[in-house]
């Protein structure tokens, strides 16, 4: 009976033996080791699923994958995002139509012309070479009126320059006015003072956004064309406004007085400005060396022009070519020349433009 008992027993714990190594064997836990028990496993809950308005005549949009941008920017822009919110630096802009042009009206148009049925003086303006004055028109428009020898010939390169693209005041020149507090005048140039456009400050040849391009080259030629003698970074500007056609800020670089033209270039004594006589006796380009353009200019700040390639004098020389005998009369013709002026002007005009379609290449 004792022998039968101890048989059992053994047989007993040769069975707990073989399910606690296995036990052992599933969980990886070695021999000796307690294991601990295995927390309750609680389902989390489903999250509740509320069906999402149909929206009303609108195809169903896809759901953008994990590598696709999403529609909906995040809160705080990127630097890419802020950069191109910030005012862009301008110019010039492709022009349209340069053959439909009308260069007696200008850059302005018809739109903004001065209403002279009243002409008040309000101050005068400071600095340069011409009088100026600050006025208001009959529409309460303000104005600078330019009076003296500055007038004419500024009124002409405004309209050129603007005609190939690039940005200028809003000028015109009316040839007789009364202005009250002051007097009359003839040949006065008003400049636009537009409200919501503001004039900060100046901006440099040698050093701006557009150095090398061949936009700031071609408004280089340009100065050359028409005798600018007077290239000091002080009559440059900068133009802050907001373009209601493409709903941007933009900052413009424009050549804010362009008085010093239609004359020979020089020293302080040797120079000009409103002489078409001498305009038409002066030189233009006297040569190309390697591949750069070499001008007759004795002005200020000559050195800008020493880096003009073929390439760039003729890109500009083809915009121009485009104006026809006409438009470039009517130019001048707004500017109030007389007849035996104005056909110099004209006849050295085209030949300067020739002179740039023309280079070799």
């Amino acid at each position: 009976m004792f022998r039968r008992n101890r048989v059992r027993e053994s047989l007993a714990l040769s069975i707990v033996l073989i399910f606690s190594l296995s036990a052992f064997a599933v969980t990886g836990q070695q021999p000796g080791r307690l294991i601990p028990p295995m927390p309750a496993q609680t389902p989390s809950p489903e999250p509740s699923q509320t069906p999402s308005p149909q929206p009303q005549n609108t195809p169903a949009q896809p759901a953008p994958t994990q590598a696709e941008p999403q529609a909906t920017p995040s809160p705080e822009a990127s630097p890419m995002q802020s950069a191109s919110a910030q005012p862009a630096p301008l110019l010039w802009h492709e022009p349209s139509d340069i053959a439909g042009l009308d260069l007696y009206l200008g850059p302005g148009g018809a739109n903004m012309k001065p209403d002279l049925t009243s002409v008040t003086f309000i101050e005068e303006e400071t600095g340069g070479y011409s009088k100026k004055f600050s006025v208001r028109d009959g529409a309460g428009k303000k104005w600078i009126v330019k009076i003296g020898n500055e007038a004419q010939p500024e009124t002409v390169a405004t309209r050129l320059i603007s005609a190939v693209g690039y940005y200028t005041d809003i000028t015109y020149l009316v040839p007789s006015v009364e202005i009250k507090g002051k007097g009359t005048f003839q040949n006065v140039r008003f400049e636009a003072r537009p409200d919501d456009v503001k004039r900060l400050g100046e901006w440099k040849w040698e050093s701006n956004p557009f150095s090398g391009t061949r936009e700031l080259q071609g408004l280089k030629v340009l100065m050359a064309l028409v005798n600018n003698w007077d290239l000091k970074n002080a009559n440059n500007r900068i133009l802050s406004l907001h373009n209601e056609e493409t709903g941007r800020d933009e900052l413009r670089y424009i050549i804010s007085d362009l008085g010093a033209t239609f004359g020979k270039t020089g020293g302080v004594f040797n120079r000009n400005r409103n002489r078409p006589q001498d305009y038409t006796k002066t030189k233009f380009i006297v040569g190309v060396r390697n591949n750069t353009l070499q001008f007759d200019y004795h002005g200020k700040n000559s050195e800008i022009l020493q880096d003009i390639t073929v390439e760039q004098a003729r890109w500009i020389g083809g915009l121009l070519s485009h104006l026809s005998d006409q438009q470039l009369n009517d130019a001048i013709r707004a500017a109030n020349y007389s007849p035996a002026d104005a056909q110099l002007l004209l006849a050295t005009i085209k030949a300067r433009i020739d002179e740039l379609k023309n280079l070799p290449g």
